[in-house]
């Protein structure tokens, strides 16, 4: 079988016509299916499979997922953002500040005051008039109180009125009158008695 020879140079009356000899085209840089000749003259078809210019292209592998793929400056990148999936977290206390992790988030996570602290936002633990995160108050300051009632006599002596062991506050003060007595004496007047 005889060699196939291409002609990749040609020259009529001194002038040359066509020369391929100098190109530098191969099929891994012309677009698939396209035909072209190369240096050689022989007819070739592109296999480049280029479809966009992507020198222009800002990102980043860590703003791709890890393990996906993407194409940026001429390049082929591979993602090294963490998929977090759901996320989950909850406030336990009036300081507490969630941190929002990095990476990729599915948006079906949420972030909500812990189960045991809502379960203490209800209206006899708030005081009334007081609203908080949507919950308004009705405890009046005396829930599960033990009062006293005492009765005391004035005296002489400076007297501070507490409530006894085991009751929180005093409810009523009952105070007599100031004790006064009058009685006959020996040198014929009267004697008054206060307290």
């Amino acid at each position: 079988m005889a060699e196939t020879k291409y002609i990749n140079k040609v020259v009529y009356g001194g002038k040359t016509l066509i020369d391929l000899t100098g190109d530098t085209a191969t099929a891994d840089k012309v677009l698939k299916d396209m035909t072209f000749h190369d240096k050689t003259g022989a007819t070739v078809t592109g296999t480049c499979s280029f479809d966009v210019d992507s020198s222009d292209a800002t990102v980043a592998v860590a703003e791709i997922l890890t393990g996906k793929t993407a194409y940026a400056r001429g390049a082929k990148l591979t993602g090294t953002m963490k998929n977090n999936g759901s996320v989950e977290g909850s406030i336990a206390t009036k300081e507490q500040v969630y941190t929002i992790p990095q990476g990729f988030h599915d948006g079906s996570g949420n972030v909500q005051i812990a189960t045991a602290e809502q379960a203490k936002l209800i209206p006899k633990n708030i005081r009334d008039g007081i609203t908080i995160l949507g919950v308004r108050g009705t405890m009046s300051g005396t829930e599960g109180a033990k009062p006293q009632q005492k009765t005391v006599t004035p005296s002489t002596a400076t007297q501070t009125i507490m409530p006894d062991a085991g009751y929180n506050y005093l409810s009523q003060v009952t105070v007599n009158p100031i004790p006064y007595a009058e009685s006959e004496n020996s040198a014929g007047g009267t004697t008054v008695t206060i307290a």
